[in-house]
């Protein structure tokens, strides 16, 4: 075979070769741009499911149904049934065509105020300093204890001590509003003025009656700060601190 010839092969076998080639990336670039494109099925609603409602009314009003979509469209946690739980309430409106996630349903229906407020329980801001409310560190759903600092000498008798103790040992925070920043202005005693700003946010607690009635008086006569109470760790009301115990 001449030198042409053995060219000619080499250029043939090269060209095959490089075909080859393309046409497995190209297979390759359309497996991946199709894998996330599997179609999967999960619950939609058909129509508006209002807070509240259970998930199985919603079902047994046919207000759910199994939707094909492609995978990557597919939120995280979306129900392929209703089975665990079918016994939770809606805690916010779940809209028509919208996935139905677990996260959506729970054991209390959410308010007309947007909270969700435990059964036999009320409501009670708090407004807070962020080293009051633990940094910023506490958020809905921590459970927090309740402290007062008072100094009974400035609304009763002058032999009562300045004190901190426990107002409600364990309360669940269910709402955390805005920080807003508020300047405030002292006078020291040679009467210079001095202004800092004072980052505050209100916390609103779910308490019963009787812890609510303790929570306002506190908030309206001293200090309220909060503990942040992990779920390893039990608080109890004690007699708290005075002066002539801080060094004990």
């Amino acid at each position: 075979m001449n030198r042409r010839s053995v060219l000619f092969v080499v250029a043939v076998v090269v060209a095959a070769l490089g075909a080859t080639l393309v046409f497995l990336y190209v297979q390759g670039v359309g497996a991946k741009a199709t894998a996330g494109q599997d179609m999967v099925q999960v619950l939609a609603a058909t129509d508006v499911i209002h807070p509240g409602e259970t998930a199985a009314d919603a079902q047994s009003a046919g207000k759910l149904a199994l939707t094909d979509l492609p995978r990557d469209n597919v939120v995280p946690g979306a129900l392929t049934s209703v089975d665990n739980v079918s016994n939770q309430v809606a805690l916010q409106p779940i809209y028509t065509g919208e996935q139905v996630i677990a996260a959506k349903f729970g054991a209390t229906a959410a308010s007309s105020t947007g909270l969700t407020i435990p059964k036999n329980k009320v409501a009670v801001s708090i407004e807070l300093t962020d080293p009051a409310r633990v940094a910023g560190f506490v958020t809905p759903g921590s459970h927090v204890a309740v402290f007062v600092s008072l100094d009974p000498s400035t609304g009763g008798s002058a032999s009562q001590l300045q004190f901190t103790r426990i107002v409600v040992p364990d309360v669940e925070v269910i709402g955390v509003g805005q920080t807003t920043v508020l300047s405030t202005t002292t006078t020291d005693t040679t009467g210079g003025q001095t202004t800092a700003e004072i980052p505050k946010t209100i916390l609103t607690l779910a308490v019963d009656q009787k812890d609510a009635d303790k929570v306002i008086f506190a908030s309206v006569n001293g200090e309220i700060a909060v503990g942040l109470v992990p779920d390893n760790t039990k608080v109890s009301a004690d007699p708290g601190v005075t002066l002539s115990d801080l060094f004990k």
